[in-house]
């Protein structure tokens, strides 16, 4: 019958390719249960959604801020973090989980200019790395390490962080490689986070691809390296390092019960010579990343791949004309001996 009810609330409407939300919007979602978007609507989306949601309503917003849910979102998208140690300082952030998944998700950076890392005397004094390993969607390795960065060792020495001993090994359920199909799944299933933090600036981003850039076996030990990488901004240290590729290794080798045991987890940073960097060239361009702003919406593991491809692409490149370069002068060398000893046997005869 006409009249007989009413008409539900029009939440958006599309003009033009544009979509516009209009004004009673807020009023259609203040009347579902506050307890009902509690409990079960906003604990189960991810950080990403979650933060959308929180742009809709004023409303929404209010409710998506809340401390728990970001903790319990970081919490399930990084175990390394529930240590006692990167608890306290994300704790200390900003809007504390809200500001470290913000800051550790793997976003767009853009590296703030600070210049030159030597003239920089704000660098950080300690790095923490939180690093989380799955396979198949199981948690297969999580640790967290420090690294103190004032010592002249760490300044000179290339920068490296190993997460486990030599001796130490991780047991898994990868199964040994003996086929293609093995190496296809290390590429598909395994899932990789590093997350570097600086304690004292309050600052994180993740530093690894999520999946895999390269799978292949080691010729001479027969170990399986797969390899994870970012390309971030260098610059401030010399042309060689406009682009730093963050390389991230995971090394597993294979046991008597036919399954791999992960045998190092390491990073380093590699510039487009080749050469890994120092500590003290490393710290600057990772404070120049940490403090650097964050892009929008999620990084597509294509987009990474294409740039880690585009780095190395370009560091060929570069070895190619720097080994012709060396090349013509090892021919102008030799000319220019040849030329001294036939002038000298033409002087004496």
């Amino acid at each position: 019958m006409a009249g007989s009810s009413a008409s539900p609330p029009v939440l958006g409407r599309c003009t033009a390719g544009i979509t516009t939300v209009d004004q009673n919007s807020e009023a259609a979602i203040s009347i579902v249960h506050q307890d009902i978007i509690e409990t079960h609507i906003l604990t189960r989306l991810d950080g990403p959604t979650l933060s959308s949601a929180s742009c809709a309503s004023a409303h929404l917003n209010a409710l998506a801020s809340q401390e728990n849910l970001w903790t319990n979102i970081c919490l399930s998208t990084w175990p390394s973090i529930a240590s006692p140690r990167v608890s306290h300082v994300f704790s200390k952030f900003h809007q504390s989980s809200r500001s470290f998944f913000s800051d550790a998700f793997p976003l767009a950076i853009e590296p703030a200019t600070l210049g030159d890392s030597s003239e920089n005397p704000n660098l950080p004094s300690e790095l923490i790395s939180a690093v989380d390993v799955y396979y198949k969607k199981e948690l297969i390795f999580s640790k967290v390490v420090e690294t103190e960065t004032v010592s002249a060792w760490f300044n000179s020495s290339p920068f490296r962080v190993d997460l486990l001993d030599p001796k130490e090994a991780v047991s898994t359920r990868i199964p040994n490689p003996d086929k293609d199909d093995t190496y296809r799944d290390l590429e598909e299933d395994m899932e990789l986070s590093w997350i570097m933090i600086d304690p004292i600036g309050k600052r994180a981003m993740n530093l690894s691809s999520q999946r895999p850039v390269t799978v292949h076996r080691h010729w001479l030990s027969g170990e399986v390296q797969v390899k994870f990488a970012s390309v971030i901004a260098g610059g401030g240290i010399g042309a060689a390092t406009e682009w730093v590729q963050c390389e991230v290794v995971v090394t597993c080798g294979g046991s008597a019960g036919g399954e791999m045991h992960v045998r190092e987890v390491s990073l380093q940073l590699e510039d487009m010579d080749g050469m890994y960097l120092s500590g003290k060239d490393s710290l600057g361009i990772l404070k120049r990343g940490l403090e650097g702003k964050r892009g929008k919406g999620k990084r597509r593991e294509m987009e990474r791949k294409k740039e880690v491809e585009d780095f190395l692409e370009r560091k060929r490149g570069r070895t190619e004309r720097r080994m012709k370069r060396e090349g013509t002068l090892d021919m102008l060398c030799v000319a220019f001996g040849v030329l001294a000893f036939v002038s000298s046997a033409l002087f004496f005869f």
